[in-house]
């Protein structure tokens, strides 16, 4: 089955462009010009979507918080001619995987969407760290209640990620550069603010899952 991309880029020379050099990897690409009729497609489910912050309508962030309430792991990747820390750090608390300033080359934004697309691909066997169970074929961790039962924990896609990342590193300690590298890919040249970013983000989400900070160097996952 082919990859299916949803992109919504209000600059149709760029839109064209991006579309042109994501349909050569054989990806399907649903481009979309403003807000407003990306919203009427919320429920869609494609692999991955790719947002512009400014549009005409209803703006990327709007767009976000919408896919989230649906899917909580969907992959989405912003892109913005603002290169602002604010729009980056409002865009990852608000669960997006990656953040693009523009200009940027489209071989890059391939290349993004390449990892993160074989991060959700990749699975295992679950893992249980009580009181989590952690499904990486799904993608889903689960948590003990009182109840009983069990409740679902929605991480990002990027969250689940680092996560991941700890877990299989059974206590090895990683850089914040290390962590850009595994996460967002080698080509990233962001802030390494975004791992911190990330990290408070899963610390909230799973406060029994102890995350040790290396003062001046990065963060250590539990040692299971």
């Amino acid at each position: 089955m082919s990859i299916r991309i949803n992109l919504v880029e209000d600059e149709k020379s760029l839109n064209n462009v991006l579309t042109s050099y994501l349909q050569r990897e054989g990806w399907e690409v649903k481009s979309f010009y403003n807000g407003s009729d990306a919203f009427k497609e919320i429920d869609d489910r494609p692999d991955l979507w790719i947002l512009d912050i400014m549009l005409p309508g209803v703006d990327g962030f709007e767009l976000l918080r919408e896919i989230r309430s649906r899917n909580p792991t969907m992959p989405v990747i912003f892109i913005s001619a603002r290169d602002k820390d604010i729009d980056r750090v409002i865009g990852l608390e608000m669960g997006s995987d990656d953040y693009m300033p523009k200009p940027f080359l489209p071989r890059e934004l391939v290349i993004r969407v390449k990892k993160i697309l074989e991060r959700v691909q990749t699975a295992g066997e679950p893992v249980s760290i009580p009181p989590y169970t952690i499904d990486e074929s799904k993608r889903k961790v689960t948590v003990d209640a009182a109840s009983g039962t069990r409740v679902e924990i929605e991480l990002t896609s990027m969250e689940f990620d680092l996560l991941m990342l700890f877990v299989k590193g059974r206590g090895k300690p990683f850089s914040r550069d290390q962590i850009l590298d595994k996460i967002w890919g080698y080509d990233h040249y962001g802030s390494d603010r975004a791992v911190d970013d990330l990290v408070r983000r899963l610390r909230r989400k799973m406060p029994d899952f102890k995350i040790e900070t290396i003062y001046g160097f990065g963060y250590k996952g539990v040692d299971i």
